[in-house]
Protein backbone atom coordinates (compact mmCIF):
# COMPACT_ATOMS: atom_id res chain seq x y z
CA UNK A 1 0.00 0.00 0.00
CA UNK A 2 1.24 3.47 -0.88
CA UNK A 3 1.23 6.47 1.43
CA UNK A 4 -0.79 8.74 -0.86
CA UNK A 5 -2.79 8.42 -4.06
CA UNK A 6 -3.17 11.76 -5.87
CA UNK A 7 -6.23 11.79 -8.11
CA UNK A 8 -6.51 14.46 -10.80
CA UNK A 9 -9.35 14.91 -13.31
CA UNK A 10 -8.68 16.25 -16.78
CA UNK A 11 -11.42 17.68 -18.97
CA UNK A 12 -10.22 19.56 -22.03
CA UNK A 13 -7.47 21.31 -20.07
CA UNK A 14 -4.46 19.05 -20.61
CA UNK A 15 -1.91 21.87 -20.28
CA UNK A 16 -3.16 22.61 -16.75
CA UNK A 17 -3.12 18.91 -15.88
CA UNK A 18 0.47 18.49 -17.04
CA UNK A 19 1.62 21.55 -15.04
CA UNK A 20 -0.28 20.29 -12.01
CA UNK A 21 1.50 16.92 -12.22
CA UNK A 22 4.86 18.66 -12.60
CA UNK A 23 4.23 20.62 -9.39
CA UNK A 24 3.42 17.45 -7.46
CA UNK A 25 6.60 15.76 -8.67
CA UNK A 26 8.77 18.83 -8.10
CA UNK A 27 7.70 19.56 -4.52
CA UNK A 28 6.98 16.14 -3.03
CA UNK A 29 9.65 14.52 -0.88
CA UNK A 30 10.87 11.34 -2.57
CA UNK A 31 10.68 9.59 0.82
CA UNK A 32 6.90 9.49 0.41
CA UNK A 33 5.53 6.53 -1.49
CA UNK A 34 2.93 8.20 -3.69
CA UNK A 35 1.17 7.70 -7.00
CA UNK A 36 -0.62 10.03 -9.39
CA UNK A 37 -3.81 8.79 -11.02
CA UNK A 38 -5.15 10.93 -13.86
CA UNK A 39 -8.73 10.45 -15.01
CA UNK A 40 -9.54 11.93 -18.39
CA UNK A 41 -13.24 12.73 -18.17
CA UNK A 42 -13.94 12.14 -21.87
CA UNK A 43 -12.10 15.19 -23.17
CA UNK A 44 -11.95 15.99 -26.87
CA UNK A 45 -9.60 13.62 -28.67
CA UNK A 46 -6.94 16.28 -29.34
CA UNK A 47 -6.77 17.24 -25.69
CA UNK A 48 -6.59 13.63 -24.54
CA UNK A 49 -3.85 12.79 -27.06
CA UNK A 50 -1.83 15.84 -25.95
CA UNK A 51 -2.18 14.69 -22.34
CA UNK A 52 -1.27 11.09 -23.13
CA UNK A 53 1.75 11.98 -25.25
CA UNK A 54 3.20 14.44 -22.74
CA UNK A 55 2.47 12.62 -19.50
CA UNK A 56 5.69 11.92 -17.56
CA UNK A 57 6.73 8.29 -17.98
CA UNK A 58 6.90 6.73 -14.53
CA UNK A 59 5.53 3.63 -12.82
CA UNK A 60 3.66 5.76 -10.27
CA UNK A 61 1.83 7.91 -12.86
CA UNK A 62 -1.28 6.31 -14.36
CA UNK A 63 -3.77 7.58 -16.95
CA UNK A 64 -7.29 6.24 -17.42
CA UNK A 65 -9.87 7.59 -19.84
CA UNK A 66 -13.60 7.51 -19.14
CA UNK A 67 -15.94 6.95 -22.11
CA UNK A 68 -18.31 9.52 -20.61
CA UNK A 69 -17.95 12.76 -18.68
CA UNK A 70 -18.84 11.65 -15.17
CA UNK A 71 -18.40 15.06 -13.50
CA UNK A 72 -16.36 15.88 -10.40
CA UNK A 73 -17.62 13.22 -8.00
CA UNK A 74 -17.93 10.52 -10.64
CA UNK A 75 -14.47 11.17 -12.04
CA UNK A 76 -12.87 11.02 -8.63
CA UNK A 77 -14.79 7.88 -7.68
CA UNK A 78 -13.51 6.30 -10.88
CA UNK A 79 -10.00 7.29 -9.83
CA UNK A 80 -10.14 5.61 -6.43
CA UNK A 81 -10.82 2.27 -8.09
CA UNK A 82 -7.17 2.33 -9.13
CA UNK A 83 -5.90 3.71 -5.80
CA UNK A 84 -4.40 1.80 -2.90
CA UNK A 85 -3.09 4.21 -0.29
CA UNK A 86 -3.48 5.36 3.29
CA UNK A 87 -4.45 8.83 2.12
CA UNK A 88 -6.27 10.19 -0.92
CA UNK A 89 -5.60 13.64 -2.36
CA UNK A 90 -8.25 14.89 -4.78
CA UNK A 91 -6.45 17.68 -6.59
CA UNK A 92 -7.95 20.03 -9.17
CA UNK A 93 -5.87 20.18 -12.31
CA UNK A 94 -5.84 24.00 -12.04
CA UNK A 95 -4.21 23.83 -8.59
CA UNK A 96 -0.41 23.78 -8.35
CA UNK A 97 1.68 23.01 -5.29
CA UNK A 98 3.88 25.78 -3.86
CA UNK A 99 5.61 23.56 -1.30
CA UNK A 100 5.68 19.94 -0.12
CA UNK A 101 1.95 19.85 0.67
CA UNK A 102 1.81 16.06 0.63
CA UNK A 103 4.44 15.63 3.34
CA UNK A 104 3.00 18.46 5.45
CA UNK A 105 -0.52 17.02 5.42
CA UNK A 106 0.66 13.43 5.73
CA UNK A 107 2.49 14.31 8.96
CA UNK A 108 -0.42 16.41 10.22
CA UNK A 109 -3.01 13.70 9.63
CA UNK A 110 -0.78 11.04 11.15
CA UNK A 111 -0.79 12.97 14.43
CA UNK A 112 -4.43 14.17 14.35
CA UNK A 113 -6.55 11.06 14.13
CA UNK A 114 -9.84 12.97 14.56
CA UNK A 115 -9.35 14.78 11.24
CA UNK A 116 -11.02 13.17 8.22
CA UNK A 117 -9.96 15.69 5.59
CA UNK A 118 -7.51 18.57 5.43
CA UNK A 119 -6.69 21.20 2.84
CA UNK A 120 -3.95 23.64 1.87
CA UNK A 121 -4.05 27.43 1.90
CA UNK A 122 -5.06 28.77 -1.53
CA UNK A 123 -3.45 31.65 -3.41
CA UNK A 124 -4.48 32.96 -6.81
CA UNK A 125 -2.20 33.17 -9.83
CA UNK A 126 -1.05 36.62 -8.68
CA UNK A 127 0.05 35.34 -5.29
CA UNK A 128 -2.95 36.84 -3.48
CA UNK A 129 -4.39 34.94 -0.51
CA UNK A 130 -7.85 33.58 -1.38
CA UNK A 131 -10.54 31.68 0.52
CA UNK A 132 -9.76 28.03 1.24
CA UNK A 133 -12.90 26.93 3.13
CA UNK A 134 -16.53 27.89 3.57
CA UNK A 135 -19.50 27.72 5.93
CA UNK A 136 -22.53 25.54 5.38
CA UNK A 137 -24.90 27.36 3.06
CA UNK A 138 -28.01 27.30 5.23
CA UNK A 139 -30.84 29.78 5.74
CA UNK A 140 -28.88 32.02 8.11
CA UNK A 141 -26.06 32.33 5.62
CA UNK A 142 -28.45 33.09 2.76
CA UNK A 143 -30.44 35.68 4.70
CA UNK A 144 -27.78 37.38 6.83
CA UNK A 145 -24.60 36.65 4.89
CA UNK A 146 -21.22 35.24 5.85
CA UNK A 147 -19.94 38.42 7.52
CA UNK A 148 -22.84 38.43 9.99
CA UNK A 149 -22.23 34.80 10.93
CA UNK A 150 -18.47 35.32 11.27
CA UNK A 151 -19.02 38.32 13.55
CA UNK A 152 -21.78 36.90 15.74
CA UNK A 153 -21.13 33.14 15.62
CA UNK A 154 -17.36 33.08 15.21
CA UNK A 155 -16.84 29.77 17.02
CA UNK A 156 -18.51 27.79 14.23
CA UNK A 157 -17.90 30.36 11.50
CA UNK A 158 -14.21 31.38 11.42
CA UNK A 159 -13.32 34.30 9.16
CA UNK A 160 -12.75 32.97 5.67
CA UNK A 161 -10.64 35.91 4.49
CA UNK A 162 -8.25 35.82 7.44
CA UNK A 163 -4.70 34.70 6.69
CA UNK A 164 -4.22 31.87 9.21
CA UNK A 165 -0.88 30.56 10.41
CA UNK A 166 -2.15 27.64 12.51
CA UNK A 167 -4.55 24.81 11.57
CA UNK A 168 -8.22 25.64 12.00
CA UNK A 169 -11.36 23.48 12.00
CA UNK A 170 -13.91 24.53 9.37
CA UNK A 171 -17.33 23.46 8.06
CA UNK A 172 -15.99 22.29 4.74
CA UNK A 173 -12.77 22.66 2.78
CA UNK A 174 -12.16 23.89 -0.75
CA UNK A 175 -12.83 21.15 -3.31
CA UNK A 176 -9.69 22.07 -5.27
CA UNK A 177 -7.49 20.27 -2.72
CA UNK A 178 -9.00 17.61 -0.45
CA UNK A 179 -6.62 15.37 1.49
CA UNK A 180 -8.66 12.47 2.95
CA UNK A 181 -7.92 9.65 5.30
CA UNK A 182 -8.85 6.84 2.89
CA UNK A 183 -10.60 4.64 5.44
CA UNK A 184 -12.85 7.53 6.50
CA UNK A 185 -13.54 8.45 2.88
CA UNK A 186 -14.67 4.84 2.38
CA UNK A 187 -16.67 4.80 5.61
CA UNK A 188 -18.87 7.73 4.55
CA UNK A 189 -19.30 6.34 1.04
CA UNK A 190 -17.04 8.74 -0.86
CA UNK A 191 -18.43 11.41 -3.16
CA UNK A 192 -22.11 11.32 -4.05
CA UNK A 193 -22.10 10.77 -7.81
CA UNK A 194 -25.70 11.97 -8.16
CA UNK A 195 -24.28 15.50 -8.41
CA UNK A 196 -22.34 16.42 -11.53
CA UNK A 197 -20.52 19.55 -10.35
CA UNK A 198 -20.31 21.59 -7.13
CA UNK A 199 -21.11 21.17 -3.43
CA UNK A 200 -19.51 17.72 -3.22
CA UNK A 201 -17.22 19.06 -0.48
CA UNK A 202 -20.09 20.50 1.57
CA UNK A 203 -21.90 17.16 1.32
CA UNK A 204 -19.02 14.86 2.23
CA UNK A 205 -17.71 17.06 5.06
CA UNK A 206 -21.22 17.12 6.53
CA UNK A 207 -21.36 13.32 6.40
CA UNK A 208 -17.94 13.05 8.06
CA UNK A 209 -19.05 15.28 10.94
CA UNK A 210 -21.82 12.78 11.66
CA UNK A 211 -19.00 10.30 12.39
CA UNK A 212 -17.17 12.95 14.48
CA UNK A 213 -14.39 13.60 11.97
CA UNK A 214 -13.19 17.15 11.41
CA UNK A 215 -12.38 19.18 8.30
CA UNK A 216 -9.25 21.30 8.78
CA UNK A 217 -7.31 23.99 6.94
CA UNK A 218 -3.56 23.49 7.42
CA UNK A 219 -2.10 26.81 6.17
CA UNK A 220 1.50 25.62 6.23
CA UNK A 221 0.64 23.74 3.01
CA UNK A 222 0.22 26.19 0.12
CA UNK A 223 -1.13 25.96 -3.43
CA UNK A 224 -1.75 28.28 -6.36
CA UNK A 225 -5.30 27.85 -7.63
CA UNK A 226 -6.41 29.23 -10.99
CA UNK A 227 -10.01 29.36 -9.81
CA UNK A 228 -12.57 28.30 -12.37
CA UNK A 229 -10.03 27.33 -15.02
CA UNK A 230 -11.12 23.70 -14.94
CA UNK A 231 -14.86 24.42 -15.39
CA UNK A 232 -15.32 27.99 -16.61
CA UNK A 233 -18.46 30.06 -16.00
CA UNK A 234 -21.75 30.19 -17.90
CA UNK A 235 -25.49 30.09 -17.30
CA UNK A 236 -25.58 26.26 -17.59
CA UNK A 237 -22.73 26.01 -15.06
CA UNK A 238 -24.53 28.40 -12.67
CA UNK A 239 -27.69 26.33 -13.01
CA UNK A 240 -25.69 23.19 -12.28
CA UNK A 241 -24.46 24.75 -9.04
CA UNK A 242 -28.03 25.50 -7.97
CA UNK A 243 -29.18 21.96 -8.77
CA UNK A 244 -26.32 20.43 -6.79
CA UNK A 245 -26.89 22.74 -3.83
CA UNK A 246 -30.60 22.02 -3.60
CA UNK A 247 -29.93 18.29 -3.90
CA UNK A 248 -27.43 18.38 -1.02
CA UNK A 249 -29.83 20.41 1.15
CA UNK A 250 -32.76 18.08 0.49
CA UNK A 251 -30.59 15.03 1.11
CA UNK A 252 -28.95 16.08 4.38
CA UNK A 253 -31.42 18.43 6.07
CA UNK A 254 -35.12 18.60 6.89
CA UNK A 255 -37.74 19.02 4.19
CA UNK A 256 -38.86 22.23 5.89
CA UNK A 257 -35.39 23.71 5.47
CA UNK A 258 -35.31 22.64 1.82
CA UNK A 259 -38.74 24.22 1.26
CA UNK A 260 -37.81 27.49 2.99
CA UNK A 261 -34.65 27.78 0.91
CA UNK A 262 -36.68 27.23 -2.27
CA UNK A 263 -39.04 30.02 -1.19
CA UNK A 264 -36.07 32.29 -0.44
CA UNK A 265 -34.62 31.71 -3.90
CA UNK A 266 -37.98 32.26 -5.60
CA UNK A 267 -38.33 35.65 -3.93
CA UNK A 268 -34.75 36.77 -4.57
CA UNK A 269 -34.72 35.59 -8.20
CA UNK A 270 -37.90 37.56 -8.93
CA UNK A 271 -36.12 40.72 -7.72
CA UNK A 272 -32.97 40.02 -9.77
CA UNK A 273 -33.59 40.07 -13.55
CA UNK A 274 -30.16 38.51 -14.18
CA UNK A 275 -31.36 35.44 -12.25
CA UNK A 276 -34.70 35.02 -14.02
CA UNK A 277 -33.29 32.18 -16.13
CA UNK A 278 -33.06 30.16 -12.88
CA UNK A 279 -36.58 30.92 -11.68
CA UNK A 280 -38.33 28.05 -13.48
CA UNK A 281 -35.68 25.64 -12.18
CA UNK A 282 -36.28 26.55 -8.53
CA UNK A 283 -40.08 26.63 -8.98
CA UNK A 284 -39.96 23.04 -10.25
CA UNK A 285 -37.87 21.96 -7.26
CA UNK A 286 -34.40 22.15 -8.81
CA UNK A 287 -34.39 18.43 -9.48
CA UNK A 288 -31.12 16.83 -10.63
CA UNK A 289 -32.96 15.34 -13.60
CA UNK A 290 -32.17 18.73 -15.19
CA UNK A 291 -28.44 18.25 -14.60
CA UNK A 292 -25.86 18.41 -17.36
CA UNK A 293 -25.09 14.85 -16.34
CA UNK A 294 -28.20 13.73 -18.20
CA UNK A 295 -26.83 15.13 -21.48
CA UNK A 296 -23.54 13.22 -21.51
CA UNK A 297 -22.88 10.87 -24.42
CA UNK A 298 -20.54 7.91 -24.62
CA UNK A 299 -17.48 8.57 -26.76
CA UNK A 300 -14.50 6.24 -27.03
Amino acid sequence: MKDISVIIINYNTASYTLDCIKSVIAFTDKVLNFEIIVIDNNSKKDDYIHLKNNLPKADNILLHRSPINTGFGGGNMLGIQFANATYLLFLNNDAFLQNDCLSILFKYMQSHLDVGVSTAQNYDEHGKHVISFDHNKGLRKLIFGRSFLEKNFSKNHPKRKKHYTNPITVNFVNGAFMFFRSDIFAKVGGFDTNTFLYFEEMDICYRMRKFNFKSVLVPEAKITHYQGASTGTSKPISKEGLLSYMYVIKKNYSYIKYLLIRIYYCLTFILKPKKWYLLSTILKGAHISESLKQNQKISF
